[in-house]
């Protein structure tokens, strides 16, 4: 079993490592209204879990304290492959962490910096991941879109999986 659990994340990772922004998608405290908004990933750690910088006042954190429970979707154009990974989110004030995945770019939103007392960390956890991966080219994908067009067969997508982490 571990190793299956090994192979399955090291398959989310590799889906995911060259993605640099996805849709966080929670429950809108006190309803059970879905709210996405574009976050950028900060760091996938070698377990699966993803880390992204957010405001402590942002209303996302309201939501991720009623409802842990979240959504990532995740679309890589340049490859063709698309995510939906259904995960657990933990807030995280861990200075030590912080600091290791600041980047000069973050002052945009955080112009204290490091010290700013409106930043926070979310650690989402990965549970399950939906995928579709047809990571041919884009000119590839659109010859095989034609060719189902004349032959009057189903087009071939590629591969869709699910990964249980």
């Amino acid at each position: 079993m571990k190793k299956e659990l090994n192979q399955n994340v090291n398959k989310l990772i590799e889906l995911v490592k060259d993605v640099k922004t996805c849709m966080l998608i929670t429950i809108e405290k006190y309803t059970d209204i879905l709210s996405g908004r574009p976050m950028s990933i900060a760091d996938i750690e070698k377990d699966g879990s993803m880390w992204f910088f957010t405001k402590t006042t942002s209303e996302k954190i309201d939501a991720i304290e009623q409802n842990k429970q979240i959504s990532l979707a995740i679309v890589n154009e340049n490859k063709n492959i698309y995510l939906m990974i259904n995960g657990r989110a933990e807030l995280s004030y861990n200075y030590t962490k912080m600091k290791d995945l600041w980047s000069p770019f973050m002052k945009v939103w955080f112009p204290q910096g490091l010290e700013d007392p409106d930043m926070i960390l979310i650690k989402v956890i990965p549970e399950d991941v939906s995928y579709w991966d047809s990571s041919a080219s884009k000119m590839v994908v659109l010859l095989n879109m034609v060719k189902a067009l004349v032959t009057g067969k189903e087009y071939n997508e590629g591969r869709h999986g699910k990964i249980s982490i």
